[in-house]
């Protein structure tokens, strides 16, 4: 067996006819699944990706494919498309916006399907208490965990950037709160809790690292798309990138930049580069 170099993760939050932003059309996400099944990719799982971290043996074409938040389009509309293709993924979801209910329809089965609206939209109705019209149930995350295709994994309690709130003087202890509230939702909802974890909105600094790893967190997920996820890369400090609406064409473009031993890292070093002088104008 060929063995990995490094393992591209792709970053999701939406498959959805919805437009917006971090929306990916399903049109679009069938068109990525199937270029990388022509072309040979697999996806891994979340033990398999940390063993690749500690230096064990990965089949080369390794991807590693994650989605945010936890929203009720990746049940309608990612799930059928993923298990046609056979990929496996991982979800991170806000254990607090899950709710309790019956399983709603999904693409495929000639049902009329619920509404999957934009990102804006999602948001808007969180914010007014209504995450259950937009956000997965307990039940459609068992199904999909019971598919032996999709993984469940912490993305906090409540998604808030607490940093950026009135009590930010308090951010570490209700950060340490937040991972304590999601690992006992996940616990008991679905009988176990992992080691992954990913930020919220992105922002972590070196105390938030501490405090999930002193809470049981060792692999933690970042925004972070310009680095690669190579053998003995640090766990704490996982490298994704954002994938657009756009052609499979485009996106394996994208993976095989990010899997490259001697392109990748120069097209990081350069995106870095343009993104401090960006900063510094």
């Amino acid at each position: 067996m060929k063995k990995a170099h490094t393992v591209p993760v792709l970053m999701y939050h939406h498959v959805s006819p919805s437009d917006g932003a971090i929306t990916v059309s399903p049109k679009h996400f069938e068109d990525q699944l199937a270029w990388l099944s022509r072309h040979g990719y697999g996806s891994l799982t979340t033990d398999e990706f940390a063993a690749h971290l500690a230096g064990e043996p990965v089949p080369d074409k390794s991807i590693l494919i994650t989605f945010d938040d936890g929203y009720l389009d990746n049940w309608v509309h990612a799930f059928p498309l993923l298990k046609k293709y056979g990929y496996k993924a991982v979800i991170f979801v806000v254990t607090s916006w899950v709710k309790d209910g019956p399983l709603r329809p999904i693409a495929g089965q000639g049902q009329p399907l619920p509404d999957t609206p934009s990102h804006a939209e999602c948001e808007r109705r969180i914010a007014q208490g209504d995450s259950d019209s937009v956000i997965l149930r307990w039940s459609e995350i068992k199904a999909m965990q019971e598919s032996g295709l999709i993984e469940f994994h912490s993305h906090t309690h409540t998604h808030t950037r607490w940093d950026k709130s009135e009590r930010a003087h308090e951010k570490n202890a209700l950060m340490a709160q937040e991972l304590q509230q999601s690992r006992q939702a996940l616990l008991e909802n679905l009988g176990s809790v992992s080691e992954h974890f990913c930020w919220p909105q992105g922002y972590f600094d070196a105390d938030y690292v501490r405090t999930a790893q002193q809470a049981g967190f060792k692999y933690l997920y970042t925004t972070h798309a310009f680095g690669q996820n190579r053998a003995g890369s640090d766990p704490a400090h996982i490298h994704r990138f954002a994938v657009r609406n756009t052609t499979g064409d485009s996106v394996g473009r994208r993976i095989q930049v990010a899997a490259h031993p001697v392109i990748a890292p120069v097209f990081n070093r350069f995106k870095l580069w343009k993104r401090a002088r960006r900063q510094r104008a």
